[in-house]
């Protein structure tokens, strides 16, 4: 009874390891992007990697960490309340369980405020804003007569890379990183008129060059970029306009940065085939949905099949899928386990979303 018993235990251990290879070479990328959870909230989370994302085969975790994080080289950039280094470690002694590589994503260039309010890259030092000139109001709302909707810092000042990179530092050594996420998204302030180093300059080679200078600082201590593809994409050619697109002219950058950063492709409203063009380009890119999980599955579909119909040089560009999440994660894990329900539902459903997406990959 004991050999037969081994023999069933061997057999499925086999089976499972069968499994997950497909599944590896079906769909390498399989992640969640969401806000690192408040110091009172690790308990939880790590819960959720281990309950949820580990046995639901998510391999992909970046966590946007920002200023939550009890910096050491730069204290005055931490939040008031802010997560440890033993929290942290908690968290990546979860993802390893899991063989889950963990990412730590902090805004860069864009997503300098939010809001009536900055970041703390510019809140402490001001003299990094690209538009000093634009103040923030008291009652935001959008559209405005400043264009405002996140500031940005100045991507040519000469002491900001210190300071950024100094952050980089700290938070890949405490997340034992191989990767880091600098967002990059929704840039709309870039190469401002008025700015006195700026001003005049090629958008596209600024964002070019900003890419290019994180890349090649994160390569010489072997780690790799991810960042958002929006400011990729030509917005006016291919109608998908400011949000999803760039309409500032910093899509040519796609052709002036290194091809091994990686592309975080979101699209919330439809099926765009954009991961194409990235591939084409000689990028590995995932897509990125949100809150419609109908949206979701026929992007998986997409991706699934764009890589299972690709030339072997091109097969491994398309990475797979990333579900983006933008409220907190205690929201979050509120919403995914019914502990409340999500307001506007009208609207879309992030946990749903999430869990249709984790089964369409289970029926992969």
């Amino acid at each position: 009874m004991k050999i037969k018993h081994l023999i069933v235990v061997i057999l499925a251990s086999t089976n499972l390891l069968s499994a997950q290879s497909k599944l590896d070479e079906m769909l390498p990328t399989r992640g969640l992007c969401i806000a690192a959870p408040k110091p009172d909230g690790v308990d939880r989370f790590v819960k959720f990697i281990a309950e949820e994302l580990g046995p639901n085969h998510i391999n992909t975790l970046i966590l946007r960490v920002d200023y939550n994080y009890q910096y050491e080289r730069h204290p005055e950039l931490r939040n008031n309340v802010a997560l440890s280094k033993s929290d942290v470690k908690r968290m990546v002694d979860a993802c390893k369980k899991f063989r889950i590589n963990l990412i730590p994503q902090i805004n860069l260039l864009g997503h300098q405020s939010w809001h009536g309010s900055l970041e703390g890259l510019l809140r402490v030092y001001p003299e990094f804003d690209e538009t000093p000139h634009v103040q923030l109001p008291d009652k935001y709302v959008w559209p405005n007569d400043d264009g405002l909707y996140c500031k940005s810092y100045c991507p040519l000042h000469p002491g900001v890379h210190k300071i950024v990179f100094e952050l980089i530092d700290e938070i890949t050594e405490v997340f034992e990183a191989s990767a880091f996420h600098a967002g990059m998204d929704e840039v709309f302030y870039i190469g401002d008129e008025k700015c006195p180093r700026c001003s005049g300059r090629d958008k596209a080679e600024l964002f070019a060059g900003e890419v290019t200078k994180v890349r090649n600082y994160l390569a010489s201590k072997n780690l790799e970029l991810w960042i958002w593809g929006d400011r990729l994409i030509d917005g006016k050619t291919t109608g998908m306009g400011m949000w999803e697109a760039s309409m500032n002219n910093t899509h040519r950058a796609i052709d002036m940065i290194p091809k091994d950063v990686f592309i975080c492709d979101w699209h919330y409203e439809r099926v765009d085939p954009t991961a194409v063009m990235f591939a084409m380009k000689g990028f590995r890119v995932a897509t990125c949905p949100w809150r419609n999980g109908d949206l979701a599955t026929r992007q998986l579909d997409l991706m699934v099949g764009l890589r299972k119909n690709a030339t072997p040089a091109m097969k491994d560009n398309y990475q797979g899928m990333i579900q983006t999440v933008w409220t907190s994660a205690d929201n979050f894990l509120d919403y995914y386990y019914g502990v409340k329900e999500q307001p506007d539902l009208d609207k879309g459903d992030q946990a749903g979303c999430f869990k249709d997406l984790i089964n369409a990959i289970k029926d992969l």
